[in-house]
Parts: C-alpha cells; sequence; structure tokens
C-alpha cells in the first residue's frame, strides 16, 4: 500500500509538471501532497511500539545559504521532524533534523526537491531597483516562498492526522508519544536552545508566497549534485 501510494503521488506530479493550466497544476499538486502526508500517517507504528529517532545533519552552500537552511527547517518541521540551525561550517549553514526514519525519507525528498524549484523561480524574478533593493527584494521572495510552503505541507499533515484519529487509528497518541521521544533526543543533544526569527525589508515577500503556492510538493529523485544554485 506504501508504494502504491507513492506512485500516485509520481504520477499527480508528472500530470502537474506537464500542463500549462495553473489551476489544473494546482488541483494535481494539492492531491500530491495529500497522498503524501498520508504516506507519512500509513508508516506510522501501531500504538504501542518503540521506535528510537534518527538524526542527520544537512549543509547547505552559499549564495542564500541561511535562506536555504530556513526552508529545509520548515520542511523538516512540517513533515514532524525537529530541525536545529547549527550554525556555519563544511562550506555552509547547517542544520540538525531529528526525527524517525520515514519522516526523515520525506523530509530529504520535499527538501531537496522544493531547494530545486526554489532556485528556479528566483532565477526568474525580476527585481526592481538598485542592487541592494534588489537583494532585499530576491531575500523577501526566498522568505514568502518558503512561508507558504510551510503552510500547505502542514495543512495537508493535518488534515490526513485528523482524518486517521477520526477513523479510530489512535493516531493522536501516537503522534504526541513520537513528538515526546524526538524532543528528549534534541534535548540530549542540545540541551541549550535559543529561538531566532527573520526579519525582511524587501518587496518580494507575496511574490514568493504566489511561487511557493503553486510548488510541486513532493517530487523524487533528484541528486544533490544537480542542484542549481541561486542568484545572488
Amino acid at each position: 500500500m506504501r508504494e502504491r501510494t507513492l506512485e500516485r503521488v509520481r504520477k499527480l506530479l508528472a500530470k502537474a509538471e506537464r500542463t500549462d493550466n495553473e489551476h489544473e497544476r494546482a488541483t494535481f499538486l494539492a492531491a500530491a501532497s495529500a497522498l503524501m502526508a498520508k504516506y507519512g500517517i500509513d508508516t506510522l507504528p501501531p500504538p504501542g511500539t518503540r521506535q528510537t529517532p534518527g538524526d542527520r545533519i544537512v549543509t547547505l552552500p552559499a549564495p542564500w545559504a541561511r535562506e536555504k537552511a530556513r526552508l529545509v527547517s520548515l520542511v523538516a518541521q512540517a513533515v514532524r521532524c525537529r530541525p536545529l540551525l547549527i550554525g556555519r561550517g563544511d562550506g555552509g549553514q547547517r542544520v540538525h533534523v531529528f526525527g524517525f526514519a520515514a519522516d526523515l525519507e520525506r523530509a530529504d525528498v520535499l527538501a531537496t526537491s522544493l531547494l530545486l524549484q526554489m532556485a528556479s523561480g528566483l532565477a526568474r524574478v525580476r527585481p526592481p531597483g538598485e542592487l541592494a533593493a534588489a537583494r532585499a527584494y530576491r531575500r523577501s521572495w526566498l522568505l514568502g516562498f518558503t512561508d507558504e510552503v510551510y503552510r500547505l505541507l502542514r495543512e495537508a499533515e493535518s488534515r490526513a492526522a485528523t482524518e486517521a484519529e477520526a477513523a479510530g487509528a489512535g493516531t493522536a497518541l501516537v503522534l504526541a508519544d513520537r513528538r515526546a521521544e524526538v524532543d528528549m533526543a534534541v534535548a540530549a543533544r542540545y540541551p541549550r536552545i535559543r529561538m531566532s526569527v527573520p526579519t525582511t525589508s524587501g518587496t518580494g515577500y507575496r511574490a514568493g508566497v504566489l511561487a511557493g503556492r503553486h510548488a510541486d510538493l513532493g517530487r523524487t529523485g533528484m541528486p544533490t549534485a544537480t542542484a542549481r544554485e541561486l542568484p545572488r
């Protein structure tokens, strides 16, 4: 059943990529993101089953390394992982992501695809004004794109969990237990965590939101080596 769900996701995304009709594309992508969320629910173990969270460190290179790291972090958070921005290292910004295996896999698939889409979308942006204003516009576009993708993923995840709970699957209890397990794993590694919120002075935020609204939320099989760099 899990492989059948993923195959349906791939077919929906293929249709979304082929159409030039924005309404059709949005419909296909909404269905694909819903199925990806359902896949996340289907991989949950029965209540009472004990699993151990894992973790991985993702390094995002310049340019726009911090904005890329924010996208990776919010995508991971949307699919029930716990990300922490741990700063510069290995040639870029690093994000340490904690979560269970299936959710780490979903976060990886989604983030890899969305980083490519974000780069492609930003390459088409034509910001107004001088160089400083253009950079601020691009940064605000990136933040808008990321926030909208996060919102769409969270909505899909919430619907899938609500539907499973209504069917009597005990999903809420399982998810609560898994959140606690992940939080304990994070606390054991990072006992002191500082929160930060990004700010923006550019005017491209709304355009980024609109681009994120039509993002492909589940393309698979994109190797990191083929990722395009974001324009400076």
